[in-house]
């Protein structure tokens, strides 16, 4: 007899201590969506009523050229408005992304004690954490997720404890996609009025983390989430959808697209990754770059998978508004923090929006 996913405990047990997931659960033939993961209505993604944003990518090949000022302004513009954008020509080989998705898929595949080893309690490694959810033991409503999280600290480290099955691509994921950030942060800095060789900007992406995330096909879509609102705590990050979609939105500010307030879906282009500015890029700007709130939604059709990279600062790098900034503007909008602190707290609650960002808010900051 297989456990009872009517009760909370049961539940609980199986998918989170247990390790068998998400997609254990719907392994065992689950044809109804557990009360555990049924999302309050005003969490619930309303499909119908989201439009698509339709902005074509921006090619960064251009940044090389003539075109590099032209190109500059459509990469900060993007950061100033809706905080999200797709590009192409970025570096990383088309055919490593399509394999990049065959093995997570693989790897999900993989039997739950395969994939339980790696479970943050009993994993023979700091670098690795398998997981469901976000924060379970905090979450009113759980998320329709499993993961794979890899911390890269060296080549050397990442070889010796990542999973097999998923390490050489993963490695080859992060070193072909870094020079983008690089170049993405350099840009972004430049037009805050960063030196190029400031050493903040290195240390502003100093770890790095690629997450799997796995999204297991869901018997009513509409009541669960694949991730709840939130927006990412770092610098930048770098996502490959797979061809399903199901990544929204929030806009933070009327603009041609979009009422604020409104969500708006980033539809999955073939070859292309969506980047997206993270809530250390806000403060640094004195909030003139959007760290936006977005979501994933789940599918009844088929499984999901998409894959990101977190570029986060130095744990003890400290983080606030950029001086000059502050000067121009009249108000620090951000306090001084050390990154380890924020990253504490973020870490420590269940996603709510941009909550996090009130742990540096200023107390006279609107």
């Amino acid at each position: 007899m297989g456990p009872s996913f009517d009760d909370g405990t049961s539940l609980y047990n199986f998918v989170v201590r247990d390790g068998n997931g998400v997609k254990g659960m719907v392994d065992s033939g689950l044809t109804t969506v557990p009360a555990a993961y049924m999302q309050p209505p005003r969490e619930r993604i309303d499909k119908e009523s989201a439009r698509k944003h339709e902005q074509p990518p921006i090619d960064l090949s251009r940044l090389d050229g003539p075109e590099h000022d032209e190109v500059a302004v459509e990469i900060v513009r993007a950061a100033e408005t809706l905080g999200f954008f797709q590009v192409i020509n970025h570096g990383v080989p088309v055919d490593l992304l399509e394999s990049l998705k065959d093995t997570a898929n693989k790897f999900f595949g993989l039997p739950p004690e395969q994939k339980a080893v790696y479970r943050s309690e009993v994993s023979p490694t700091p670098l690795v954490k398998y997981g469901t959810s976000f924060v379970p033991e905090k979450e009113a409503a759980l998320e329709w997720k499993d993961y794979i999280s890899l911390q890269y600290v060296n080549d050397a480290e990442a070889l010796q404890h990542w999973p097999i099955e998923i390490r050489d691509v993963a490695l080859e994921y992060l070193r072909t996609s870094i020079k983008m950030v690089r170049k993405l942060l350099e840009v972004l800095m430049v037009n805050l009025g960063m030196k190029l060789v400031d050493p903040k900007i290195d240390a502003l992406i100093d770890k790095k983390m690629v997450n799997m995330n796995f999204y297991p096909t869901c018997p009513n879509p509409d009541l669960t989430v694949g991730v709840g609102r939130h927006s990412d705590m770092g610098t930048i990050t770098v996502l490959l959808q797979d061809g399903i979609g199901g990544l929204y939105v929030k806009i933070e500010e009327d603009m041609r697209f979009g009422k604020k307030g409104e969500w708006v879906e980033i539809p999955p282009i073939p070859g292309a990754l969506v980047i997206n500015v993270g809530d250390m890029l806000q403060v640094l700007s004195n909030k003139r770059y959007k760290s936006a709130e977005h979501r994933v939604r789940t599918t009844n059709t088929t499984s999901r998978v998409s894959i990101p990279i977190f570029t986060i600062p130095k744990l003890t790098e400290k983080i606030a508004p950029l001086p000059h900034l502050v000067e121009k503007d009249g108000i620090a909008h951000y306090r001084e923090f050390m990154f380890a602190d924020y990253m504490k707290n973020f870490f420590g609650n269940a996603h709510e929006g941009k909550k996090s960002l009130d742990f540096a808010k200023n107390a006279d900051s609107s």
